[in-house]
Formats: structure tokens, sequence, C-alpha cells
């Protein structure tokens, strides 16, 4: 552990804009967003949560894959080269979300892109002492403290920092910089207190053990509650837009009016629109809201765990927030659990 003292936070983070793109969260029209910054002083380390969280920085939105030609028969990938980028003050949330998506996306078919993205960012988060929204469900989830991987780690200790560095590439953003000190016994003691203090602030907010979600959701195959929860979702895709660590996605080729040269495109999609199942010869293997919304739920609390070892969801709350029809992931899979438990047995 090392420890920066707060006045100097600034500084750190101005010397690391000399060699790198530093992205931070920053306020916009009362809501904050990952961005860019081009001062320290945008920088916001107190924020409840992000709009949308850092995943687009290593999934975009929209990209392209690869160049062809159609005459030619010839084809090159596109692999942007970017430059040397850290993230700032993720959450340890968002901080599990991208361990997920390390593994899923380093493991079987490894996407080059995002691993070129990935190699090039080192992330900086900080221990959240307090809920960021009503929504959270992080300690429940056990994605409330920092994951075995992580390069850099800050932990508020009133007027300084608690600094833990845990890989290499976290080595690299304080080597050889003034601003960090070594820890003192009282340095210690303050942060075992304040780790000790911040517990208490969040709740378990679901009412199994997070051990127990695959079994729940399993049994909860033909629960009538996909139907009535169903009924009030919109297909919107809000949910998986917003989550940190949906990854579906749609290509599209754009070629030219010769029909010669063209590209092929990445864009993100999501498993809850209507069109998102539909194959060749127009059958659709999700054709139901309801079935779409179990799948999503099974994907993220069962399927995921059994493929990654890791749940597919890190509480963060994000998709509760934004969703118009108010579907929760609280209230959902409270509501499976206690019908399991008032008809045991027997599908929740």
């Amino acid at each position: 552990m090392r420890i920066l003292p707060k006045h100097l936070l600034n500084a750190w983070v101005e010397r690391l804009r000399i060699d790198h793109r530093v992205v931070a969260p920053r306020e916009s029209h009362g809501q904050y967003i990952f961005d860019e910054i081009t001062s320290a002083d945008e920088l916001v380390l107190d924020y409840h949560s992000s709009v949308l969280p850092p995943k687009k920085y290593f999934l975009p939105p929209r990209e392209d894959l690869f160049t062809f030609n159609a005459k030619t028969m010839e084809m090159s990938p596109v692999i942007e080269e970017i430059e040397p980028t850290v993230i700032m003050a993720l959450h340890t949330c968002d901080l599990h979300a991208i361990q997920l998506l390390d593994r899923i996306q380093g493991t079987g078919h490894v996407d080059q892109h995002y691993q070129a993205r990935r190699r090039k960012t080192a992330l900086v988060s900080i221990e959240c002492m307090q809920p960021c929204m009503d929504q959270a469900f992080c300690k429940s989830l056990g994605t409330l403290s920092v994951p075995e991987q992580f390069d850099v780690h800050l932990t508020d200790l009133g007027d300084r920092y608690a600094v833990d560095v845990g890989s290499d590439a976290g080595e690299a953003l304080i080597r050889g910089m003034g601003f960090f000190w070594k820890p003192s016994d009282t340095d210690y003691d303050r942060f075992n207190e304040v780790m000790a203090g911040k517990w208490p602030n969040f709740d378990y907010r679901l009412d199994c053990d997070v051990t127990d979600l695959p079994n729940l959701l399993g049994a909860s195959h033909d629960s009538t509650l996909w139907d009535e929860i169903g009924e009030r979702c919109l297909s919107c895709g809000q949910c998986t837009k917003v989550c940190p660590t949906c990854y579906c996605f749609d290509v599209v080729d754009e070629i030219d009016l010769k029909l010669e040269k063209g590209k092929r495109v990445r864009v993100w999609d999501s498993c809850l629109l209507e069109k998102f199942a539909v194959v060749a010869g127009g059958h659709d293997f999700r054709n139901s809201r309801a079935n779409r919304l179990r799948h999503r739920f099974m994907r993220k609390g069962k399927y995921q765990l059994e493929a990654y070892g890791l749940l597919g969801c890190v509480g963060c709350g994000r998709c509760a927030l934004s969703c118009p029809a108010h579907i929760t992931p609280i209230a959902t899979l409270n509501t499976l659990n206690e019908r399991r438990q008032a008809s045991p047995g027997e599908s929740a």
C-alpha cells in the first residue's frame, strides 16, 4: 500500500495525461458519463453512477471489423490502434464487469479488436463507501470488493488516499513519481477503520444467497412470473445498452455502388429486441417478451457462471434505473425466491 495526499491527486492525473488519454467520470446535464478529460479539474471521484458503463471503450457501439474486395476476394482486418489509456474512478462493480468481459473475449475465439483496446488500457478504481443508487445490489452479488485482477485501487481515508497496486500496468502508473508516500502505522489503522465502517452502509438486497442463484433460476423455467413481467416489458433493449457485461452484436456489410469494395461493421444489438432471435426462414427462437426476459436473467445468473465461472450480473442497478417499465432484477429474483419457498418442488 502507498499513500497519495489528496492535494496531489490532480498533479498525478496531469502527469498521466502527458503520456495517456485519461478517461474519467464527469458531470453532464446532472448525470455522469465516462469521457476523456482535458484537465484534472474535470475528474469526479464521488459520483452516484454513470449512465453508460465503461465497456464502450473496449466494445464500441459501432466498429469496423474488416474491409473486403468482392471482386478479388481479398480481406483485410481493421484493428484500430488506440493511444495508451487510463480509465479513472471505476466503481468495483464495473471492475468486476470488465473482468468478466476479459474472460469472455479471451476464451475460445479470441476477439482481437477487444484485446487491442484492452492491452492499451489501465484501470484506476475507487472504493465505494456509500450505495451509489437505490437500485444497486452489489453487496448481494459479492462485487462490492475489488476483484483479484486490478491495476490501481484508491480508498478515501479523509485527507489522503490509500493506493493499492495489483499489476505491472498499475505499477507503471505510479513508478518514479514523487506523489506517493510510504504508509505509516497510523495510515494502516485508518485504512482498517474506514473499511470496517463501510460495510454497514450497504444492505443485502436479495432474499437468497448469491450461490443459490443458478438453482433458483434453473427451477424457474416454467414460472408464470416471466409472462407477468413480459406483459410489462416494452422490448426496447434499454437494459442491455446500459449493462456493463452485455456484448451481443449484429454485423452489417456496407458495400460501394459498384458492388466491389466494402467493409463489415459490428454494432451493438440486444437479446430483448423483437427480431434478435429470428433466423433464415423467418423462425423466431424467442418470439415472446417473456422468453426473451427469461433468457436474459438466465444468462446473468446461471449460464455465464457455468461457462466462465463468473456471474453475468454485477449488481450495478443501471438496468433497473433505465427501465421504463420498472422491471428490476431485485424484485424479479426476490419474487422467484418467494414463490419457490411458498411451493417447494414446483416451478417458481
